[in-house]
């Protein structure tokens, strides 16, 4: 599987607590701030529950 760049694109403030949660487990501090993970299906269910909070790309 190839490498995903996630980032996150909006402030967690105001979110629910496993939200927040959720977004430091991906490795996310700040706003524009962006880890590089591999892609797995867990991975995939993380990012699945903070869409509206992380911006996905393919790293090439």
């Amino acid at each position: 599987m190839s490498p995903i760049k996630v980032t996150q694109v909006k402030s967690v403030i105001g979110s629910k607590g496993d939200h927040k949660q959720t977004v430091r487990a991906l490795g996310l501090k700040r706003i524009r701030d962006s880890r590089v993970h591999e892609d797995t299906p867990q991975l995939r269910g993380m990012i699945h529950k903070v869409r509206h909070l992380v911006r996905v790309e393919e790293v090439g």
